[in-house]
């Protein structure tokens, strides 16, 4: 078992462009995170996960980074993180950085060198290869479409940038560069951050030389093929133990990584409880079931069935255990709101978004909660192109227009899979607004805040956040639901999610209708000759007693087995 306090802690995202506005710049701040610490003490969470708050240039939501050293001026000043940190810890509240290190900003002061000359002294801070005949050094494909290769007329070589062109990779074969990057990490812990994500960890470290597969007719490799060529490659290990090295040893801090396109089984040598590996791990798989990758695939419309998801979560709850330990997430800013994604965003809206929640909090691991879910927020409505601010959405659309796809299904396409989608404000309250600016909004608000704000779900007994406060009060106090064994109950069920958790003699029953319909719940006799005690649930409680029992739309129910 082995606790540990980030084991035992709920995790709260803050997307900080779209959280709070305190000076009505129409831009969120660190001035605002921190006028609503008591919101979200008062919900219970124990870390606040903070998107990028490094100097940025900003074109790609604040991963592309120009000063690791310095806040960005839109968030406001040293002074005002210190102060946020202060007051949290004072409220028995931590902080975790998010902490890119594969890339930087192509105005970073290295990149400004790096590029000047073959001969500084910071040119292998980069990667950088000559052309391959008259074309890219080789035909590896970027997550926002084309090759991942940049062409610099200064010194007639190509760059490599998985993302943005404006994202330039990091060259982490260089020593130098690792030495950076772990002084920076220092940097923060000894200002006393508790945490850190490591953002594209996994990315690191790539292959040498040109893949050479054959691609037909395609001008690059895509992503999901040269995904291979730079993700989670053994010398990542390495860096990892080293990071951790850098401040385990003196600091309790907790460091996530990321997983994404990985089997469970790869990422077991990295994570663990002892030093020098990650702590725990967040995987995308579930989130990634509406397209067939990042990048490019991300521009598909494809659907996904319970039985995907059943099999997508079990698979990491049941290699983990024992031996890793899981991030549990359903959204974050870089994919559509859960409700969107896997609720209900009509008449079932807040069942829905209390049911993701159930889930959310039952599976082992710790939860991590985007900002906003703890309303049931929808997200925006996008219009038109000029709605947009995701460079990745912008860049689908333009690609879209040039090879002749149909507007209306390339914006369909955008509107259902665009990062935008869970960027939108939060919302405060029924003003103008929403509460979250005096100011003109960055990013435009979504139609529902007049009823669907912190301020009308405070005031609401039933609503979604005293959901998740119930949720998180039940977590903190049921050592079966943070530690407990997850076994999937009706793995080929097509409207029912549910397991069980067993922790020594406790055994907890998680049942979850996952749509609109009224499914028989066939339960298990070994489970249900036993009498069983209704713990939570979004709805009053049904039969609690007797085998099988039916379910109402989005139900969700915790019972405790005797």
């Amino acid at each position: 078992m082995n606790p540990k306090w980030w084991k035992e802690s709920v995790v709260y995202e803050i997307y900080i462009k779209s959280f709070m506005d305190a000076n009505g710049d129409g831009v969120g701040d660190l001035a605002g995170v921190f006028s609503k610490l008591g919101y979200l003490q008062e919900l219970g969470v124990d870390v606040l996960w903070l998107a990028p708050i490094f100097d940025s240039p900003d074109h790609e939501g604040g991963y592309d980074i120009r000063d690791y050293r310095k806040i960005m001026d839109k968030f406001g000043t040293m002074e005002d993180f210190e102060r946020l940190l202060e007051d949290a810890h004072a409220r028995g509240m931590k902080i975790m950085l998010e902490m890119p290190l594969n890339h930087t900003s192509n105005e970073h002061p290295w990149f400004r060198e790096s590029r000047a000359s073959k001969k500084n002294d910071k040119r292998n801070y980069y990667i950088w290869r000559e052309g391959r005949g008259s074309g890219f050094p080789n035909n590896w494909g970027s997550y926002f479409g084309g090759s991942v290769w940049e062409f610099e007329p200064e010194t007639e070589e190509y760059y490599m940038h998985l993302y943005s062109h404006r994202q330039p990779n990091l060259n982490w074969e260089n020593e130098r560069v690792r030495e950076e990057a772990y002084q920076i990490v220092k940097w923060w812990a000894d200002k006393g951050v508790d945490g850190f994500h490591f953002n594209s960890i996994a990315h690191v470290v790539k292959t040498e030389g040109h893949d050479d597969e054959d691609t037909g007719n395609m001008q690059h490799l895509p992503v999901e093929r040269a995904y291979q060529m730079f993700s989670s490659l053994d010398k990542v290990n390495g860096i990892v133990k080293r990071l951790h090295d850098e401040i385990g040893a003196e600091y309790d801090i907790v460091a996530i990584g990321e997983a994404a396109g990985l089997d469970p089984a790869q990422t077991l040598d990295s994570i663990g409880d002892e030093p020098g590996k990650a702590n725990m791990v967040l995987n995308s798989d579930h989130l990634l079931l509406s397209h067939s990758s990042q990048g490019i695939g991300r521009w598909t419309n494809k659907s996904w069935t319970l039985l995907d998801i059943k099999n997508a979560i079990s698979h990491w709850q049941t290699v983990l255990h024992g031996q890793g330990w899981n991030a549990n997430n359903l959204a974050d800013h870089d994919q559509p709101r859960s409700v969107c994604r896997f609720g209900h965003t009509g008449e079932y809206r807040e069942l829905s978004a209390k049911m993701l929640a159930t889930l959310l909090m039952t599976l082992e691991g710790t939860p991590l909660i985007y900002q906003g879910e703890e309303l049931g927020m929808v997200g925006g409505v996008f219009h038109t192109a000029e709605d947009f601010r995701d460079e990745e959405t912008l860049n689908f659309l333009d690609h879209a227009r040039k090879g002749g796809m149909d507007e209306e299904e390339a914006l369909k396409i955008a509107r259902r899979n665009t990062r935008d989608a869970g960027r939108t404000p939060m919302q405060w309250d029924a003003s103008r607004g929403a509460g979250f600016t005096t100011g003109e909004p960055w990013m435009g608000i979504a139609p529902d805040y007049e009823t669907v704000n912190a301020a009308s779900a405070l005031a609401d007994p039933n609503s979604v956040f005293h959901y998740y406060k119930k949720l998180i009060g039940l977590r903190k106090v049921s050592r079966t639901l943070l530690y407990g064994e997850y076994r999937l109950l009706l793995p080929l069920d097509k409207d029912i999610y549910a397991y069980t958790r067993t922790f020594e003699d406790e055994t907890l029953m998680v049942v979850l209708n996952f749509f609109g319909g009224t499914p028989m719940f066939p339960c298990p006799e070994r489970l249900c000759e036993r009498p069983r005690e209704f713990l939570i649930g979004n709805y009053e409680p049904g039969v609690v007693e007797g085998s099988d029992f039916e379910l109402r739309p989005y139900e969700a129910a915790v019972y405790r087995l005797g």
